[in-house]
């Protein structure tokens, strides 16, 4: 068969190399159309691997012009001279460009949700309810992000989860000597309990959680301030990641003021990096705060022996049981404050380590995504036989 897929950047969504890669290793033959700009990550690791990339006529921006209907036309244009079997498509914009440029095409449908952000919007969830009879299936990233599309009505037959997953080859639990390197690089010292949080920093969204970023980093900085000052000895806070966009970068400058990073020597927030490794490698707990979220850093963590603190936001319960880490509510400083207390308690009787390994077969057994790529493989083929 023949499969386009489609995401509206160039740069970020590397998570879908791996389903293309699978169904490469099947022989079916793939195509990559991604909007027109630079040579971001994404197109580099796609021209890399030898798949075709289609600059897309319609930059994925809906805009109340003419040039949005005339790309929507390109881009029909061009998926009507691909001709593939089946389109395959991640993120609500390119799922919405996609749905319409295709209208009548003889291609099947298969719209992949990275995460349920846009579902928690009530007018984009009314759309949707509508729009998503178009695709035909949905693939959510998360059981979460399936019984949401269950919920406002998409047939339950044509609805799945399979999760992104986790590279457990690449993050693997670290020897000592690559921990101890590693919590030397960050200056932290012996016997010091470290926490890290791996996210990068959105703005606020207009028709979601209005006024707050989605990744909890105001709430994490007000939780680890009281846990600081209620904790004898050292602790250290680790936060890698910058703006996602340049509107991202304001907001993380607007959150270290607020909470004085600069001047605090138990945070240290550092600009994002091409390998997270090194962080989750120094730090003993992980922690992921977001007011809405898919599985997100906690796989990572738990795929290197990392026991993860999590929000009750979105998919993210679905990464942690009792004996691997805590969930506790989103938004809520006092559960997150008791939760750290908890893991410095575990830390200092040696018990979180044990944890962490808990969490390693866990997440091998559950996210593992070599086992997820062929499952969405699986869901194309079966789509392209009906």
């Amino acid at each position: 068969m023949k499969v386009a897929m489609l995401v509206k950047t160039d740069d970020g969504g590397r998570w879908t190399l791996p389903h293309l890669d699978e169904l490469r290793g099947r022989g079916h033959d793939v195509v990559a159309v991604l909007p027109p700009g630079s040579e971001g990550r994404l197109r580099k690791a796609l021209h890399d691997r030898g798949i075709d990339v289609v600059q897309s006529a319609f930059d994925f921006r809906f805009r109340p012009s003419p040039a949005t209907a005339a790309g929507l036309l390109g881009l029909r244009r061009q998926l009507r001279a691909l001709a593939p079997d089946v389109l395959h498509y991640h993120l609500y914009a390119s799922a919405l460009a996609t749905r319409i440029a295709s209208l009548r095409l003889p291609a099947r449908r298969v719209h992949m949700v990275a995460g349920p952000l846009y579902l928690e919007s009530p007018l984009i969830r009314l759309v949707e309810r509508l729009l998503c009879r178009l695709d035909t299936v949905v693939v959510g990233g998360s059981e979460h992000t399936a019984a949401r599309y269950r919920r406002i009505g998409m047939p339950a037959a044509r609805v799945t989860a399979i999760p992104y997953g986790v590279d457990t080859a690449h993050f693997t639990p670290p020897s000592p000597a690559y921990r101890a390197a590693c919590r030397d690089a960050f200056g932290v010292a012996p016997g010091t309990f470290t926490a890290c949080m791996v996210a990068y920093v959105y703005p606020p969204k207009r028709l979601t959680h209005r006024g707050r970023g989605i990744k909890g980093h105001d709430v994490l900085l007000e939780a680890w301030r009281r846990f600081r000052r209620e904790t004898p000895g050292g602790a250290r806070l680790i936060l890698l990641g910058g703006g996602f966009t340049p509107a991202g970068e304001t907001h993380k400058r607007a959150l270290m003021r607020r909470f004085g990073v600069a001047d605090d020597p138990g945070v240290d927030w550092q600009d994002s990096v091409l390998d997270v490794r090194d962080c989750y490698a120094a730090a003993d707990v992980s922690i992921s705060p977001s007011l809405s979220e898919n599985h997100g850093a906690a796989l990572e963590a738990g795929a290197m022996g990392v026991p993860s603190i999590v929000s009750d936001a979105g998919a993210l319960p679905e990464t942690v049981d009792p004996s691997t880490g805590w969930t506790v509510p989103r938004d809520d400083v006092d559960a997150l404050v008791a939760a750290l207390h908890e893991a410095h308690a575990e830390f200092r009787s040696g018990v979180l380590r044990r944890r962490g390994q808990l969490a390693r077969a866990r997440t091998e057994a559950r996210f593992a995504q070599d086992r997820a790529a062929a499952a969405v493989a699986d869901v194309l083929e079966r789509v392209a036989r009906r």
